[in-house]
């Protein structure tokens, strides 16, 4: 076993050196275009263009107020009063009835009423088998148009709107492109009806002048464009147990998404279908869609605002987890707390103190099935680590927020910091790394879960202190069968639910976390220090 071990241990900076060469952006080049403006290529896809003027209405609402069960002032609840809306509204009843056609050749034509004025904008299309030589079979389709001034889309009557994007259907900016996956599984006969809602701008100082398609189009790819192809095949996997074949199986591919970070972490999936992660050492959330390979920001100062940040090595966000609600609840080092994210209203700061002191740097989450939120506190975001001058915990504990009530649920370890439950969320499992210990102690323990929440007999599961490497053992994620992953020196190593190390993925750059994603939940996505990786896998997550 242990020469298995000592040669996975020599391995590692092979593969690291290998995949440190420059990377390239693709060129972001489609196969074919149907230019929605000129007849040749409306006809292209069948397109029929319609348009017309939208209103401004007035409106009664009402001010600010509580609701029967919050008392917070921020429904529609409040003293009534007078405002304005938009009329037609998308997906309203008389939404289609004022459209007039019009030719893609008149897209340039002027249309709503100048100053503060909108305009409706519709073009129905159908997928082609061929455009030119290209079987538009399996392609991606990307709709695209710069409205000047702005532009919001919907396709299908529907438009994927999140905290912090620009573009994607969202207003992108200042007669900008605003483009839109149609589809990366094109069939022949498809149909789509896209809304654009054109708005004159900017609205601070409104120009006179009217609303107008500088440029529309879909492109085709047989593919949404990548990096460099290498990014296919960026990792290894080591077998040492046949089991392994079963969970990951033969011929599986670490595939490399995303680059350019500064220290990736706690990434998780989100329901509407894309992955958020942080970089602590930047203060920021990103959001990596699948769907078009598409990386922006989520959300800028994620974890701290105070002026003496230039002394945080790690001030942002860490672990984020999502509730059955949809909520995001991020871990913050520099505001050490664990806040949540509501959809409507303020931030609500779920944890800061527990034993009446401030916490050190929560680190990792997770959501247990009743609501439950566990979360690991080392000081490893304050500047100065177990020293550091603003540290009033002496322990470094697993802490559970349940019923609103924090407490501290095991005080055993040094430094813990990954999580995860079992499937069956009988045990939870911590990792422990203690820097304090000579020997940097690197231990994967298990706790019993009690009815309450509580935790007790905790024991060593797997000892890692046989690597070398300083590195910490960090985050892990469990698959439906109890196979654990565990981000630790080298790698991630794979136990089974008995504690048998399987094998191990190695990329090149260690990952410090996981997250289970994709519809299926297969995919398992890896933050690895200034990368993201993902690799799919035969069992899939458990949580």
């Amino acid at each position: 076993m242990y020469r298995i071990l000592s040669w996975l241990m020599a391995a590692w900076p092979l593969v690291h050196a290998y995949s440190q060469e420059t990377r390239q952006l693709a060129v972001d080049k489609p196969m074919a275009i149907a230019d929605l403006k000129t007849n040749e290529g409306a006809a292209l896809v069948q397109a029929k263009w319609y348009v017309q003027t939208a209103h401004i209405r007035d409106a009664d609402f009402r001010l600010p107020g509580a609701s029967a069960s919050d008392m917070l002032l921020l429904y529609p609840t409040g003293t009534k009063i007078k405002t304005h809306t938009i009329h037609p509204q998308i997906n309203a009843p008389d939404f289609d009835k004022a459209f007039m056609s019009v030719k893609p050749g008149d897209l340039e034509m002027r249309e709503g009423m100048g100053l503060v004025s909108m305009a409706w904008y519709k073009v129905e299309i159908v997928i082609p088998a061929t455009i030119g030589s290209l079987d538009t079979k399996g392609t991606s389709a990307v709709f695209e148009i710069v409205m000047d001034d702005y532009s919001e889309i919907w396709v299908n009557g529907k438009q994927m709107h999140q905290f912090g994007q620009s573009g994607n259907g969202v207003i992108a900016g200042y007669n900008t492109r605003n483009r839109v996956l149609l589809t990366n599984n094109a069939v022949a006969g498809d149909k789509f009806t896209i809304a654009i809602l054109g708005i004159n701008g900017p609205l601070g100082m409104i120009p006179d002048n009217y609303i107008w398609v500088r440029n529309a189009v879909i492109d085709f790819y047989k593919e949404i464009p990548v990096r460099d192809p290498a990014w296919k095949d960026a990792g290894k996997i080591y077998t040492i147990d046949e089991k392994l074949n079963h969970i990951i199986l033969p011929g599986t591919k670490v595939e490399k998404v995303a680059d350019g970070f500064s220290f990736t972490e706690g990434p998780v999936w989100h329901p509407d279908g894309f992955l958020l992660f942080s970089d602590p050492n930047t203060n920021t959330i990103y959001r990596y869609d699948p769907a078009d390979h598409n990386v922006t920001v989520y959300m800028s100062h994620s974890g701290y605002t105070g002026a003496d940040i230039g002394e945080y090595g790690q001030p942002g966000s860490n672990g984020l987890a999502i509730d059955k609600e949809g909520r995001l609840i991020i871990d913050q080092h520099g505001n050490r707390r664990v806040i949540r994210i509501e959809k409507k209203g303020p931030v609500t700061v779920l944890a800061d103190k527990v034993d009446g002191k401030r916490l050190n740097s929560p680190n990792d989450i997770v959501i247990k099935s009743d609501g439950a939120i566990y979360f690991t506190d080392p000081p490893y975001g304050l500047p100065g680590f177990f020293n550091d001058r603003r540290k009033e915990l002496d322990y470094s504990g697993v802490i559970m927020i349940r019923n609103g009530k924090t407490e501290v649920v095991s005080k055993d370890l040094g430094g813990p910091n990954g999580l995860a439950f079992s499937p069956d969320e009988r045990y939870l499992y911590v990792t422990n790394w203690d820097i304090r210990d000579i020997h940097h102690t690197k231990t994967l323990w298990r706790y019993e879960v009690q009815p309450d929440g509580t935790l007790k007999n905790g024991k060593i599961f797997f000892d890692f202190s046989f690597t070398e490497d300083e590195e910490a053992l960090d985050g892990m994620k469990v698959d439906k069968e109890g196979n654990l992953f565990v981000s630790a020196p080298g790698g991630v190593w794979i136990l089974s639910n008995e504690g048998t190390l399987l094998g191990k993925i190695v990329t090149p750059e260690r990952p410090a976390n996981m997250a289970w994603g994709d519809a299926d939940r297969k995919t398992l996505y890896l933050t690895a220090h200034t990368s993201l990786y993902k690799i799919r896998l035969d069992t899939g997550g458990a949580h």
